[in-house]
């Protein structure tokens, strides 16, 4: 028999009992987490374009047990196991590095976040440490501490290369049975009567009675054709990478005040971003001579050393933000058979493994979970809305 493999020629099936529209990381790890679970089920997985070319390949790779409330934190600490175990499990490179996180703080208001948030995650267990500015450059000696108050450091977060989680779960999903195909458009989730009953895509319609939403930035659309009003926006975030350099730069560094970032990839490249509030509005992913000024400006600052280094090159992907910009994940209360997974503004690709194995479960075992309960979409509908909290870039 011939292996399975990704497809955008085969023809798409008349029906499924899920379909998983995107093909990102989370999509793809629920069409995986799914297709593990015991009992048989057939799972079609859905793209618009190719593997990594959504927010999943473009992100930096960043991942972290540094948060702010105790839910995220014991989250991410699975996750990371996760991501630690997933070359070994899936037989790929993931140039996974544990070098850390170093945030730093440069106002009260930030310096007493970060307090309180360092408090949190060392009652989680977590080896954060708060550090004074004269102690950062004990971490990174190149870094300029000048108007810093404070720092965290926690030497067990990393940074990967996204891509290979992207085949990886590719790859375990359709070897337990799933199908992927790209270059398929989902147009629209079909109902009946509060029901899904399937999707209609470029290729024809794919009869289901589950439809998990998994597009990014492009959900609200599709959630609207199921008459779902979904609260989030897209926003465009850039990133550059610089030509290699010897390795020097062992943490992830973030300025918590302007949302810098950068990391020194396996590579040698120095990778990162910075935020940017002057974007087009939509699901625009060109990049701009505002941000190469914006983050070069901001960087130099912080690491003066790196002022001569060249930019080799530079890209966007969508940020999916909700007005608490926290993640909208689990069932719609008025939609039978619709499932979400939007609003991770740009951690959905840290969370991506844990957040697939409670989906998963409460998908196949209606087994929920405090993750689920607390990212409800009806949060909105209460106004129980939720802290951001040590959101970057």
């Amino acid at each position: 028999m011939a292996a399975r493999t990704v497809t955008s020629l085969a023809p798409l099936p008349p029906g499924a009992d899920v379909v998983v529209i995107g093909a990102g990381i989370m999509g793809l790890s629920i069409a995986y987490e799914l297709a593990r679970l015991p009992g048989k089920r057939s799972i079609v997985v859905l793209d618009e374009g190719y593997l990594c070319g959504g927010a999943s390949g473009r992100n930096g790779g960043g991942i972290r047990a540094q948060w702010s409330d105790a839910l995220s934190v014991s989250l991410m600490q699975e996750s990371l196991r996760e991501f630690k175990a997933f070359a070994r499990r899936h037989r790929i490179n993931t140039w996974y590095r544990e070098g850390g996180y170093l945030f730093l703080a440069r106002n009260a208001a930030r310096r007493s976040e970060l307090e309180k948030s360092v408090a949190v995650q060392r009652e989680a267990g977590l080896k954060t440490r708060l550090l004074e500015p004269q102690e950062i450059t004990e971490i990174v000696p190149e870094l300029d501490p000048t108007g810093v108050e404070v720092a965290s450091y926690n030497p067990h977060d990393a940074v990967v290369f996204p891509w290979p989680f992207v085949w990886g779960y590719a790859e375990g999903a359709i070897q337990h049975g799933a199908t992927v195909h790209t270059f398929v458009r989902a147009r629209s989730i079909e109902t009946q009567n509060g029901v899904v009953t399937g999707v209609a895509t470029s290729r024809g319609v794919i009869q289901t009675g589950t439809v998990v939403l998994a597009a990014g930035a492009w959900s609200p659309e599709l959630a609207r054709t199921a008459g779902v009003t979904l609260p989030t926006h897209p926003h465009r975030h850039e990133i550059c990478a610089t030509e290699p350099l010897k390795p020097w730069l062992t943490p992830l560094v973030a300025d918590l005040t302007d949302g810098l970032y950068f990391s020194q990839s396996t590579r040698g490249e120095i990778v990162g971003g910075i935020a940017n509030a002057r974007v087009p509005e939509g699901p625009t992913q060109g990049s701009s001579a505002r941000f190469l000024a914006l983050y070069a400006r901001a960087l130099t600052a912080r690491c003066p050393r790196l002022g001569a280094v060249r930019v080799l090159r530079q890209w966007a992907g969508l940020y999916d933000i909700s007005p608490d910009q926290r993640p909208i994940v689990g069932r719609v209360s008025s939609v039978a058979g619709l499932y979400l997974t939007s609003g991770f503004v740009g951690h959905g690709f840290m969370m991506a493994p844990v957040i697939a194995k409670r989906l998963s479960r409460l998908i196949a075992r209606d087994e929920t979970s405090d993750e689920l309960e607390a990212w409800s979409l009806t949060r909105f509908q209460t106004g129980r809305l939720l802290d951001g909290g040590m959101i970057i870039g």
